[in-house]
């Protein structure tokens, strides 16, 4: 069993110059040599086999089928970004040739392109053991940059963090690259975490987890003598409004499939919808309180994330004006009953808790009246990661304010579905205002995760044997 400890400062200085000494080297390869490696990674990976996913499963309670699917989803992420590294057109490199006898000033030869930002800090995710962790989109993205990466672990997931971090390490070695390119540090103390985010050589973070968490280390990269771009997605409740045409046609389908998007996976997903907001909803809220009622209690990741997810149910219950409908039994310290929680509109706006993301299988139905009262609980929320509407089309043409009042809020909005799964590809948006993230301009997921970990440069008037090769012609 692997012991867990926190790093000292010595091991961090350590493992941040590391990865400082190894950029000139990494920044120097070919795209097609860092496909090579994201590749050699994602070999590494699979190489594990069945041990990789059952250290996973004992370590996160997480069954094997998810973990399974969460395995091929890391390695396709660690293929893309291959791809993405040999195409070399994330850099979007351009050329303005000079016009030396233009009038009534000549125009200089301008080539722009990006180079990677340097020493990328990462934090590990507890909710995605493999895909949001160790080997996760944050890691890929800043490889598939040419930045090393110096990720902080997990402590919900020690075992599996070291397995597959000796993947990755093992992929470095076979091409003969330096060992800088990826490093780890651990560490359950708040101070581990700040200690990295501050250290010199790191140029960027990427953090996805709480608020609270998030919001103290972008707040220590922002605070440094020279402060750096960090990316943390941090509490989201996903909104889903429902209106009226929707709920007459197929209330009772919008029931169970927002029954089982809260509770999927106990509900330990960052695009959980932790709030409903319905039109005329009596009907559609008897059902939902049947399912909720029926439903099984379920393992959290940690007993500790258990506990918060207990803390924050009880708040929300013993709010004046909730009423409350509570799934089976729980038994267990890391077990949780789902919950469903129901107030009116009036009462939402007196309680900034209803704002706040509770983490686990829980949601809060808000009863509405009109078109408007709508638009003014939208207009109410925080920012968001999603969010969702189901309607008809006529239901749309009437509410085309809360569209528009959606857009400002969300980074992505869905239409008749449910916001739990996340296709990675160029499309997708993954961010959203604060406090869904700390820059809403950037996804974590997808091929546009990259975007983070670049900085721009312009040459003006080079001799052309001294640009970097895209800007040879």
């Amino acid at each position: 069993m692997t012991t867990y400890k926190d790093s000292t400062l010595e091991e961090i200085d350590r493992a941040a110059n590391a990865a400082e000494e190894a950029s000139d080297a990494f920044r120097g390869l070919s795209g097609a040599k860092v496909a090579e490696l994201l590749n050699g990674m994602a070999d590494a990976i699979m190489d594990l086999g069945d041990a990789l996913l059952e250290t996973a499963s004992r370590e996160s309670s997480l069954p094997i089928p998810r973990l399974t699917g969460e395995r091929l989803r890391t390695c396709n992420q660690l293929r893309m970004f291959g791809d993405i590294a040999r195409a070399g057109t994330f850099k979007r490199s351009s050329i303005d040739t000079a016009i030396p006898d233009r009038k009534p000033l000549p125009k200089p030869d301008l080539r722009r392109t990006a180079l990677p930002i340097g020493p990328v800090a990462v934090w590990a995710a507890s909710n995605f053991p493999l895909a949001y962790s160790v080997a996760g989109g944050d890691t890929a993205s800043a490889l598939a940059a040419q930045c090393p990466v110096v990720l902080k672990t997990n402590p919900a997931h020690p075992e599996t963090s070291a397995m597959t971090a000796g993947a990755l390490r093992k992929a470095i070695a076979a091409l003969a690259l330096p060992a800088g390119i990826f490093g780890t540090v651990d560490g359950k103390s708040p101070e581990v975490s700040v200690a990295l985010a501050r250290h010199p050589a790191i140029k960027a973070g990427a953090f996805t987890g709480s608020l609270r968490g998030g919001r103290a280390l972008f707040d220590a990269a922002c605070s440094r003598p020279d402060p750096i771009p960090f990316f943390a997605e941090m509490g989201s409740v996903n909104p889903v409004f429902l209106l009226p045409g929707a709920l007459a046609e197929r209330g009772e389908a919008i029931a169970e499939g927002l029954t089982q998007s809260v509770n999927l996976g106990v509900g330990q997903f960052c695009t959980c919808p932790g709030l409903v907001i319905a039109s005329q909803a009596g009907t559609f809220a008897e059902q939902l309180r049947k399912r909720f009622s029926g439903a099984s209690a379920g393992t959290m990741l940690t007993s500790y994330i258990a506990a918060n997810f207990r803390s924050g149910a009880q708040k929300l219950g013993a709010l004046p004006g909730v009423t409350a409908t509570v799934g089976a039994a729980a038994g267990g310290e890391s077990q949780v009953q789902p919950q469903l929680f129901e107030t009116q509109s009036s009462n939402f706006f007196a309680h900034e808790e209803f704002l706040h993301e509770v983490f686990g299988p829980a949601t809060v139905l808000v009863h509405c009246g009109a078109a408007a009262e709508l638009e003014r609980v939208a207009q109410h929320l925080d920012g968001s990661l999603t969010a969702t509407i189901h309607g008809t089309p006529d239901d749309l043409r009437a509410n085309r304010g809360l569209l528009r009042i959606l857009e400002r809020k969300v980074g992505r909005i869905i239409f008749n579905g449910y916001p739990t799964g996340l296709e990675v590809c160029p499309s997708t948006q993954h961010g959203g205002p604060y406090p869904a993230t700390t820059d809403p301009r950037f996804t974590s997921v997808g091929s546009a995760a990259i975007d983070r970990f670049l900085r721009y440069i312009c040459y003006q008037d080079f001799p052309v044997e001294f640009l970097p090769q895209e800007l040879q012609s």
